[in-house]
């Protein structure tokens, strides 16, 4: 028992393993095609750059209007060149003292401090943090500001106090925030990670990085996250896999100011996958120094050349593996010459007897599969044609009935009509033709006609078109009817009639509210939208 357990436990393991791996392989290689296409994501982004700059050339531009250009122009710039937002931040300044708006000048003091903090100017920074009044702040800036500060802290660790400080602004900034917002959850659970909470941390940042937009900067955000609370548990399959997926988003987004890159390229060196792990770090690096972002360089910098030491023993190690192997390949190849030779004479007969048969198997094999081929598309076409003879059979027949019905009643309404013409009854006649009462009884009895006939060809169609639908929308059809006009719209479906416009001709509905019906079913469908009307058309094959 004990032994059956033990083999249970190692093969749930090992496809957990398996599991992981496959999805590492998924993510890494999309982070490789993203890094093919990262010029295009870069030309996106100078293009949003372009397009925001010529609107500052705008004749009589406000100030104010200046100022917003400003701000977005530094949001496009701070993760891509921070150099370049320094200067419409400052820019920014300089219009918040002309317009006398403490609470821009007090936002452009702290996105500058920022971009000070990144760039390595941490005393400036903190100068600049330090003389903002914070009482004057309302509460949107002030989380502006204790964030900056907690920032500045994480990014300044030569500093004696950076970690103290650090947590008191990082509390500060938890005590302004909005429980239980977005913000006030990414900023707790990198609390909890720095206490070690993993587990914790990731019951927070996996709800929200699983409903974050694929393509967004924000699931970069949370996708690094994550993967620190991997790094802090040692599990480096799980520390790849976020911090692949935030690299994704960074390229997607132009962030060029990022940490993914060399987190991922760590996690790969300290599993001895160098080739990956040079990769990745000289991705960091080439990020690094086309934002000029010194913060990034300075930690790409103290990474790189241990990883790219042991990138370069290990292609060493290579070319030596490779030129031994080469001059033993070469002593085997001398013998394998004469030993070939030898043999080769010998087989010649014997090769070309088994490529006449093996020809001559490949031939018939090919034969045999066409034929199958062939059988399988004949046994379909008889289907199809076996329905369809039936469905022309019964609608032939039908529609005789129907034509001969309808002019026996159109004879006896022309004998009514003439009739009241002659006795005068005009009034009568204005009334009769005036009403529309045979023509909805006629339509009535239509329809009822076209019920009988397509349950009589597909009587279970009611209960495997409820199939396809989810369980709490499925139709319930009242005592009297047979069919109710949304089926009766896919009757016709079924039928092959798919044209919105041909199918409200028939049912006397507008081509609009046809599509209408169409699009509410298809929202109720069981199975994926688009393929849920193919699917009604191979609702109940038709036998005789």
């Amino acid at each position: 028992m004990k032994k059956g357990i033990g083999l249970l436990f190692l093969f749930i393991s090992i496809h957990a393993f398996c599991s992981k791996k496959s999805d590492l392989d998924s993510i890494l290689y999309t982070l490789n095609q993203t890094i093919e296409d990262k010029n295009i994501y870069e030309e996106e982004k100078k293009k949003r750059i372009t397009d925001l700059k010529q609107m500052l050339s705008i004749s009589n531009i406000t100030l104010e209007q200046k100022f917003d250009i400003n701000t977005r122009l530094y949001n496009e710039y701070k993760s891509f060149i921070p150099d370049s937002a320094i200067i419409f931040v400052q820019d920014n300044m300089l219009i918040a003292k002309q317009l006398d708006n403490k609470d821009w000048l007090n936002e452009s003091k702290i996105n500058l401090s920022l971009l000070y903090a990144v760039a390595g100017m941490y005393i400036d920074a903190d100068k600049l943090l330090s003389n903002i009044n914070t009482a004057e702040l309302p509460d949107w800036l002030l989380r502006m500001y204790y964030n900056s500060y907690k920032q500045l802290f994480y990014f300044y660790p030569s500093n004696q106090n950076s970690e103290l400080n650090y947590r008191v602004y990082r509390d500060s900034l938890l005590s302004h925030i909005e429980f239980n917002s977005d913000d006030y959850k990414i900023v707790y659970s990198e609390k909890l990670t720095h206490l070690k909470e993993y587990e914790k941390a990731r019951e927070i940042l996996l709800p929200m990085f699983n409903e974050a937009e694929d393509e967004s900067h924000w699931r970069a955000v949370l996708a690094y996250a994550i993967g620190e609370t991997y790094r802090g548990e040692a599990d480096f399959e799980m520390q790849k896999k976020y911090y692949a997926i935030s690299a994704v988003s960074d390229i997607k987004n132009s962030i060029k100011e990022n940490a993914a890159f060399r987190a991922l390229a760590i996690a790969f060196y300290k599993t001895n996958d160098i080739e990956h792990a040079y990769r990745y770090i000289q991705q960091s690096m080439d990020d690094a120094v086309f934002s000029n972002a010194r913060l990034r360089t300075m930690e790409v910098s103290q990474v790189f050349p241990i990883i790219e030491k042991s990138y370069q023993l290990k292609l060493e190690a290579q070319k030596n593996r490779l030129f031994y192997m080469v001059i033993c390949i070469g002593l085997l190849s001398i013998f394998l010459i004469i030993a070939i030779t030898y043999v080769y004479l010998q087989l010649r007969k014997l090769a070309k007897a088994r490529y006449s048969l093996s020809d001559a198997n490949k031939q018939l094999h090919k034969l045999n599969r066409n034929l199958k081929e062939s059988n399988i598309k004949m046994n379909e076409i008889n289907e199809e044609l076996s329905e369809a003879n039936l469905l022309k059979e019964t609608y032939i027949s039908q529609f005789l009935d129907i034509c001969s019905m309808y002019i026996n009643k159109l004879e006896n309404y022309q004998n009514v009509l003439n009739k009241k013409a002659k006795e005068g009854k005009l009034d009568e006649l204005y009334k009769m033709l005036k009403s529309k009462d045979m023509v909805e009884n006629e339509l009535k009895e239509l329809y009822e006609m076209f019920d009988n006939i397509f349950l009589h060809l597909y009587p279970n169609f009611v209960d495997k078109f409820n199939d396809l639908l989810q369980e709490n929308e499925r139709i319930e059809l009242k005592s009297t009817e047979l069919l109710n006009p949304e089926l009766r719209i896919f009757a016709l479906i079924r039928l092959g009639i798919t044209d919105s416009s041909k199918i409200a001709g028939f049912l006397h509905y507008s081509a609009t509210t046809i599509y209408n019906y169409r699009t509410r079913v298809r929202n109720k469908s069981a199975v994926p939208r688009e393929e849920f009307e193919n699917m009604v058309m191979k609702i109940g094959v038709i036998t005789r």
